[in-house]
């Protein structure tokens, strides 16, 4: 296996050792694992970022085609490193080899898919409005306008995804992808593989003759580094996925800046699934196991994990009750990613129980270093007495809610904060008895799905993988599929410009071959 060196990647260097060194932790064992990795220093940081900001105009000019060379160059590094990444992808987090090896395909066909679309252009929404100096009573302006690279991304590692969400992630493709440079603060869960996934990173920098600064990685195992990161006037935009109250914090300090800067965090969510009666009455056992699968898929340690199931109280319902507790049987009590992210879905189920009105419906294993599922059973009343049952408790658990009769369902429903996913389970007869819920949970969600389970979240040109706050930062993106490139880039428009001075996209010749709207229709 390559030999880890556990320092920072600051451009095309390496940072130094000092005091503050850390090592990661095999959450099968508890046992630390041998490298160190040393925290970058406020020097190193801003290294980083100015090398970024030198590099940012020439990487943005150099244009779509040679954005795709680097992403899929990046993603043949990846695939070249299967073998090591895989073996310390397992030991930093527990995932198993089928895991690991579906999610790092995952990310390099993300990267392909990106490399895609920023060769063929479209993305920057070229539009074209010729001018009429002959116009009256007042003369037309020519118009040009495009999306243009932010500038340097400051992007986070996820503690769940260590391949697909963290250094060569959605954020860091897409970042890239728009032409802006990416510092990455890595995730102190899994830093060996950050390392790897690094310096694959930076091999594909080199032979793709990119300016240094394109890229850097920095470590560190608290707050410090990523703080002073989304402060630096250098960093025009951050990419972050974790929890709320993490991202609350990268809002604030981003806010707080002399020029606040957008913070496209993902923060979690309950994902609410609504079973109506005619589905339970035909699928009852179907729709248990498919739920089973999906709150446990992952060890429940996925944004979209099903964490709030509403139903009609029911002879339905019952059998259905009776039934989600078997499926879940078979479930094997694992190690979580983390001892921390362990310990917090103790405490989480423990203070939902310890609720009145809340009881266990079933209850595995959830002591020592292996954790097992938990679900929950309450009713709309106490749901609304006490709205914190529905915040996320990250993990293999679920709670079930009983509603009295459609009212309280919609209210349930309506009660409820912003989510990245919505699951309704119905006949598709029953739901015109149903008018008012497709609206709400559309006003609610990013994504709502008609049967089927929320995990398992397609990367294609249609995903939305986002929602109204706090599921993320801006409802108005997505952090899945190629609309996300867009986080990364804002509007500019040319006003009465020579044709020659104009950006290659925006000439009159169209010399790239890019669509274009161009006085109101679409060609190329």
């Amino acid at each position: 296996m390559m030999m880890l060196q556990g320092l920072s990647l600051v451009g095309y260097g390496l940072a130094e050792e000092n005091e503050h060194g850390f090592q990661a932790s095999n959450p099968a064992t508890d046992e630390a694992l041998p490298q160190r990795f040393f925290r970058a220093s406020p020097a190193e940081i801003d290294a980083a970022v100015r090398l970024a900001s030198q590099a940012a105009p020439t990487y943005a000019a150099l244009g779509g085609a040679q954005h795709a060379a680097f992403l899929a160059e990046i993603a043949r590094q990846l695939e070249q490193r299967e073998s090591e990444l895989t073996t310390l992808v397992m030991l930093e987090t527990a995932l198993p080899e089928t895991r690991v090896k579906s999610e790092l395909a995952r990310t390099t066909g993300q990267l392909r898919l990106f490399a895609d679309v920023a060769e063929r252009g479209d993305w920057q929404e070229l539009r074209i409005d010729h001018g009429n100096p002959q116009r009256q009573p007042q003369a037309k302006p020519d118009l040009r306008s495009m999306l243009q690279p932010l500038g340097p991304v400051a992007v986070f590692g996820a503690s769940n995804f260590p391949l697909a969400f963290s250094v060569a992630g959605g954020d860091t493709a897409s970042a890239l992808a728009a032409g802006c440079p990416v510092v990455v603060k890595a995730h102190p869960a899994h830093p060996g593989t950050s390392e790897l996934v690094g310096r694959a990173i930076v091999e594909a920098a080199l032979l793709c003759n990119l300016p240094e600064g394109v890229f850097s990685l920095l470590f560190d195992d608290g707050i410090s580094v990523g703080q002073a990161l989304v402060r630096h006037a250098g960093i025009k935009a951050v990419g972050f996925t974790g929890s709320l109250r993490a991202g609350r914090a990268l809002m604030d300090a981003a806010a707080e800046r002399h020029d606040p800067i957008p913070v496209y965090a993902e923060m979690g969510s309950i994902n609410p699934v609504v079973l109506l009666p005619q589905a339970l009455a035909e699928r009852a056992e179907q729709i248990a196991y498919g739920l089973a699968s999906s709150m446990s898929l992952g060890h429940g340690q996925l944004c979209t994990k099903p964490g709030l199931i509403l139903a009609l109280e029911s002879d339905a319902f019952r059998q259905f009750k009776n039934r989600l507790p078997q499926a879940l049987l078979g479930l094997e009590a694992a190690p979580m990613l983390s001892k921390k992210i362990a310990a917090n879905f103790r405490d989480g189920i423990a203070t939902q129980a310890a609720m009145p009105g809340v009881e266990y419906l079933y209850l595995q294993t959830v002591f020592g270093k292996k954790v097992g599922a938990a679900v929950l059973e309450t009713d709309a009343a106490t749901l609304a007495r006490y709205p914190e049952l529905a915040h996320e408790v990250f993990g293999p658990t679920t709670l079930l809610v009983r509603c009295p009769d459609k009212a309280s369902l919609l209210a349930t429903l309506e009660s409820l904060s912003g989510q990245l996913t919505a699951t309704v389970h119905a006949e598709a007869e029953e739901m015109t008895d149903w008018p008012e819920l497709l609206p709400l949970l559309s006003r609610k969600a990013g994504r709502v799905l008609f049967g089927g389970f929320p995990t398992g979240v397609e990367v294609g040109h249609a995903m939305v993988h986002g929602g109204p706050y706090p599921a993320t930062s801006d409802g108005r993106s997505t952090s899945v599929g190629t609309a996300a490139i867009t986080r990364f880039a804002r509007p500019v428009c040319y006003q009465n410009w020579p044709d020659a001075l104009l950006p290659p996209a925006l000439r009159e010749s169209n010399p790239l071959e890019v669509w274009r709207l161009v006085d109101g229709e679409r060609q190329r």
